[in-house]
């Protein structure tokens, strides 16, 4: 089954910058076999993170995380640097290459840091990701990533306040389903619980690892 990958712009009012959009088409029942991509990638001259003129607070959203418990993302995660991402595990090939980038970075810091932060994967096709497979795609990266599934209306708001689309999965003439999502990673600081900085697709492992440190202890990349 062909999957593919689509990345448009998509206009933050919030943050007064053009987010990523990943429209990703991918089969009821595989996970990427094949894909054509169309990757955003960062320029090398620049800085890995965005630095938000206005911070953003974290989304009011009370989910369910792979244990099947309920998990009140602002509590959880109070006081604590958080990298946060909106996604999917039928995803060809943007939330994998993410999430994987984000473990790779992770496993080269200290393992006081590697306590101290908390990475939050969010699923943009609930339907599907039940806690069971968000668990164990997760955990072939990371098993101390967070991942958090539920009501599609709670997650779609809990992106916008963000100012990242994500839409509800469609499902195709073919049977496939395109799941349109913003790829970016938000991260917050420990010392307010605001996101001072976003990511963008293609930042790599070690843009990541770069400033990871600095997110842990609440300095801005």
């Amino acid at each position: 089954m062909r999957t593919t990958t689509r990345t448009v712009a998509a206009a933050a009012a919030v943050a007064a910058l053009a987010l990523t959009l990943a429209a990703c088409g991918g089969s009821d029942d595989t996970a990427g076999t094949g894909s054509d991509a169309v990757v955003v990638s960062t320029d090398a001259t620049q800085k890995a993170a965005t630095v938000l003129d206005t911070p953003f607070d974290k989304p009011d959203m009370i989910l369910t995380d792979t244990h099947g418990a309920k998990y009140d993302l602002v509590k959880e995660t109070a006081g604590r640097p958080t990298l946060l991402f909106f996604g999917y595990t039928h995803c060809p090939d943007v939330c994998p290459t993410t999430m994987s980038d984000i473990a790779i970075a992770k496993s080269k810091l200290s393992k006081a840091e590697q306590a101290a932060l908390t990475v939050v994967f969010v699923s943009t096709d609930p339907e599907r990701d039940t806690p069971s497979r968000l668990g164990a795609w997760l955990d072939a990266m990371d098993t101390s990533f967070v991942g958090l599934t539920g009501d599609f209306a709670t997650i779609q708001a809990g992106a916008r306040s963000l100012g990242i689309a994500v839409e509800k999965p469609v499902k195709e003439k073919d049977g496939s389903i395109t799941v349109t999502h913003g790829a970016e990673v938000v991260a917050y600081s420990p010392k307010d619980d605001k996101a001072h900085a976003l990511y963008m697709s293609g930042t790599t492992s070690q843009q990541f690892a770069a400033d990871l440190p600095k997110i842990i202890q609440g300095r801005t990349p």
